[in-house]
């Protein structure tokens, strides 16, 4: 059993040395990869950093000489990724710790990004309490803040490295004994404002014998569920909330990228889709909201979440969006609209209702839509029960059409 820790061992070699022995005073072996490009290591590395550099396809020497921090860095990282992916391979990482200021932060997130969920990844980082998805992305990766600069050991870096070595012992060494459910397992996305929806259909399909996990539709939830089902751990997607995309397309903070709605397809795999939330782009406060969308509708979810209505000309190129996705796929793919609207703030009564708005979201979505993607109308809300169901319903059928239904499952 090992921990691998990634380090600049050239300037922060006592602080990692400091690591490492609270780690094997507790009688866990551990690996030092030492990823510092300017000087020499102060203590011994296991991974010398001019190993790591010809796994990214370069050298110690060269990467100095360029005198590029940036691409040292990038460098460096992608090699980390490297060494920790064939360590784990080999058998030889259970567990993964960083410690450093931006430069290592980057470097030893990118090997940790690279590793598979489950696998214990701590970084203690001077950059932890600021704006942390570059580093975490969607991955598994806990961040304790550093407090201070990792320079220098004092009662104050001690404590916070002792910390976090002890928690990765603690990760590393005790089985956890978490179940893992010889199940079909369906990938489902949500928002509050599609909760009871999800909530209907999950336990839908649970009773069925599926397991199900839900991501929260906020830009690294659909990049986790697109991940996942790319490394075969889900089996089909209940793709009930694409609102990621109305943040893709107009400029919202919750954006999952152009490839959102692409691994489902590309892979074949069974797929009912819906319009969940595609009435919103999210922002932050209130006062974070850019100028250029000032006189637009909104609503003040919190106070650290503000949505703005789409409007008609949004929802539209939004339709035609999600049409070409699902026109691309190679599998069973469904279509599910609820005319009676996509979100608990889009019915009659509440403010983001606009039935212009819907209604240019549902033609497109018609016009551009494939003839042989099958396309479900109810006339009903998307959170109410009998949409829920029916979505449900149709995701069994697929899966069951597939050979990826429960044995359990009943009719």
């Amino acid at each position: 059993m090992a921990v691998v820790i990634v380090g600049t061992l050239d300037t922060k070699g006592a602080e990692i040395g400091f690591a490492r022995d609270v780690i094997e005073a507790q009688g866990i072996d551990t690996h030092l990869v030492d990823v510092g490009v300017v000087g020499e290591p102060t203590i011994s590395p296991d991974t010398p950093a001019s190993a790591v550099a010809t796994a990214a396809g370069t050298t110690l020497d060269e990467l100095r000489e360029s005198g590029d921090r940036g691409a040292a860095m990038e460098a460096m990282g992608e090699g980390a990724q490297a060494v920790a992916e064939r360590l784990h391979e080999e058998g030889d990482l259970d567990g993964i710790l960083g410690l450093g200021g931006s430069g290592n932060t980057s470097i030893a997130t990118t090997a940790m990004r690279a590793l598979p969920v489950g696998v214990p990844k701590f970084m203690v980082s001077t950059m932890a309490s600021g704006d942390t998805e570059p580093y975490v992305g969607s991955r598994d990766i806990a961040m304790l803040y550093s407090v201070a600069d990792i320079e220098g050991l004092n009662q104050l870096s001690r404590t916070v490295i002792a910390n976090a070595a002890l928690a990765m012992v603690g990760m590393v060494a005790n089985d956890p004994e978490v179940e893992i459910a010889e199940k079909p397992t369906i990938g489902m996305t949500m928002f509050g404002v599609t909760t009871p929806c999800v909530k209907t259909a999950r336990a839908y399909l649970e009773d069925r014998g599926y397991e199900t996990i839900v991501f929260h539709a906020t830009g690294t939830g659909g990049r986790a569920m697109e991940q996942l089902v790319r490394e075969g751990i889900i089996d089909g997607v209940l793709d009930v909330t694409t609102t990621e995309w109305a943040d893709e397309l107009v400029g919202g903070v919750l954006n999952a990228g152009p490839k959102r709605l692409d691994a489902a397809g590309e892979l074949g795999i069974p797929q009912v889709v819906s319009t969940g939330a595609l009435d919103m782009v999210n922002f932050g406060p209130r006062d974070s909201v850019p100028e250029e969308f000032e006189g637009r509708q909104f609503h003040v979810h919190n106070p650290q979440v503000t949505l703005m209505r789409t409007t008609p000309e949004e929802t539209a190129e939004l339709g035609r969006i999600i049409a070409e996705k699902l026109n691309a796929a190679t599998g069973p793919t469904a279509l599910a609209l609820p005319l009676g609207g996509v979100s608990l703030l889009d019915v009659e009564g509440e403010d983001f209702y606009d039935p212009e708005a819907d209604a240019a979201l549902f033609d497109a979505l018609r016009e551009h839509l494939r003839a042989d993607v099958e396309l479900l109308e109810l006339e009903t809300a998307i959170n109410d029960e009998a949409f829920a169901e029916a979505i449900a319903e149709k995701l069994d059928e697929y899966m069951r059409s597939a050979g990826l239904a429960p044995e359990t499952a009943g009719d």
